[in-house]
């Protein structure tokens, strides 16, 4: 029966094509492979994504260092630059996390409360799921915060990156220039020394500080629900 005379059916019998659906077993696990595969296929669209922004983070690290530390004339704030590229990196993952999330989420739902169930039945599974997911399609939402993205990915990644960038920095103001006090090496354009050290403190604290954050919101990591 083809597409049209399928509606015409159902609308014939009064039943919508979803309601007919869902009342024929070999039908509704034929949409759900079909959805399955389909959501798969997103969610993984969606990784690759945010391994490409990470993939390029690492090669800012790695070509900043490689520059930095070629010669002792080399400016120390193109490290700080670096950092500044990183980080645009981690707001942009954290909005790409978010996407990602909404994806993935629809695919464990699917394997924790019907393919689980398939393989190992007698779990339990959540009774609503279905409703839920129906209505995640009719309204589709971002429920993952801008927050918790960024702490995940932080956690995940952007941490031990800018972690590597700080010790970088301060080798780079301390170690290569061992006849001048720091205060005088660490200073940029008339910039006293000792502002930039401050600002680059209070950074790393605020990014230690949201790493650390102890409320997290639901669905950051990775295998959690």
């Amino acid at each position: 029966m083809s597409e049209d005379e399928l509606e015409a059916d159902s609308s014939e019998n009064g039943q919508s094509v979803g309601r007919r659906i869902a009342g024929d077993l070999s039908a509704y696990v034929s949409l759900a492979g079909d959805y399955y595969r389909g959501e798969i296929d997103r969610a993984t669209t969606w990784r690759a994504r945010l391994d490409q922004t990470t993939n390029w983070a690492v090669v800012i690290v790695a070509a900043v260092l490689t520059w930095a530390f070629s010669g002792d004339n080399r400016p120390h704030y193109v490290i700080l630059i670096g950092v500044i590229g990183v980080t645009t990196f981690l707001l942009m993952e954290a909005n790409r996390y978010r996407e990602y999330d909404a994806w993935r989420h629809r695919v464990r739902k699917l394997q924790r409360n019907l393919f689980a169930e398939a393989f190992s039945p007698g779990h339990s599974p959540n009774a609503d799921w279905q409703d839920e997911l129906g209505e995640e399609l009719r309204e589709p939402a971002i429920e993952i915060s801008f927050r918790g993205a960024l702490h995940h990915r932080l956690r995940r990644s952007y941490l031990a990156l800018l972690s590597v960038l700080l010790l970088a920095w301060a080798a780079r103001v301390t170690a290569y220039q061992p006849e001048e006090a720091w205060q005088q090496t660490a200073s940029i354009l008339g910039l006293p020394g000792e502002a930039v050290v401050g600002v680059v403190v209070v950074f790393f604290a605020v990014i230690v500080v949201l790493t650390l954050w102890s409320a997290r919101e639901d669905r950051t990591r990775e295998f959690q629900v």
